[in-house]
């Protein structure tokens, strides 16, 4: 099905091992998805549980995340053979992965922060590399002590330094909220541009970051009158225990169809071809056909 424009999913999970994998990707291009940010799962959820909290040495954990990477990369790469246009890998530390580290396994908060910001640093190395797109950092989005908290906004700092280096963008995982300016202000201090944070799971209206909206028409809604730059995204998790959860992968194509037929072509464009290029660097017009 051809919409007659990029059709570009920002955040999407996909498990090659036991989720629906590359026939997600075949869904949401039946419908005419075009393009695809795929975001690497949860370390645990692939079987990766980085670190000894007995002898924490972070550069080795920081190695064991090489397997989620690796193997997000090679999913990717199947997708684009998919797709009318191309997937690009998003890789980096889910933010509640601290609490795993120390409410199940024990670590303290500091010693959480040093290994996620290890696993962020080996993330930016395939950015630098050329094999990953953008780095995924953040924090947790419900209510964790003040030292757990500390530590998370010391690892999305590293990732901002990390993306202010290597040049990319950085996806959050964070609370539900209309204003991270002060997140933003933390990327400038850093040296990346706050139209390089991209808070996934957002709204219509947000100030500081890039809204990267779930694609749910009144969210949409928002975004689209608000004339400010946004993306879309499903946040499909790709998990066969949580069949319904979150959005499907077909939904994006979807809701670009109804826009268009609402007529808001300027606002399809806006999402999924000048915001993707500002944010990204990527050309989703340029990518159709390849």
């Amino acid at each position: 099905m051809d919409l007659d424009t990029p059709v570009l999913d920002d955040h999407m999970h996909l498990d090659p091992d036991h989720g629906r994998g590359i026939d997600a990707v075949e869904d949401f291009a039946h419908l005419g998805g075009t393009h695809l940010l795929v975001v690497n799962k949860p370390s645990w959820h692939l079987g990766v549980e980085p670190g000894d909290p007995d002898a924490v040495d972070p550069e080795a954990a920081g190695e064991e995340f090489r397997e989620v990477f690796e193997r997000t990369i090679e999913v990717v790469e199947r997708a684009s053979d998919v797709l009318d246009g191309r997937a690009w890998p998003v890789l980096g530390v889910h933010p509640g992965l601290i609490s795993r580290l120390v409410d199940e396994r024990g670590f303290a908060p500091d010693d959480a922060r040093d290994v996620m910001q290890a696993g962020i640093d080996v993330a930016a190395e395939y950015v630098a590399d050329g094999e990953a797109l953008a780095l995924k950092s953040g924090r947790p989005h419900y209510e964790v002590p003040d030292a757990v908290w500390d530590a998370s906004n010391d690892v999305m700092r590293r990732a901002f330094e990390c993306g202010a280096e290597a040049g990319c963008a950085v996806q959050l995982h964070a609370e539900a909220s209309e204003d991270m300016t002060e997140v933003a202000e933390w990327a400038e201090e850093a040296g990346l541009p706050a139209d390089r944070v991209v808070k996934h799971y957002a709204g219509g209206r947000l100030a500081g970051p890039i809204p990267s909206v779930m694609s749910e028409k009144e969210r949409l809604r928002v975004a689209v009158e608000s004339g400010e730059p946004f993306l879309m995204e499903t946040d499909f998790v790709d998990d066969p225990d949580r069949p319904g959860a979150v959005l499907g992968p077909k939904t994006v194509p979807r809701r670009v169809r109804w826009l268009l037929e609402e007529g808001h072509e300027d606002a399809v464009r806006r999402a999924h071809v000048e915001t993707p290029r500002a944010v990204y660097g990527i050309d989703t017009v340029g990518t159709l056909g390849e």
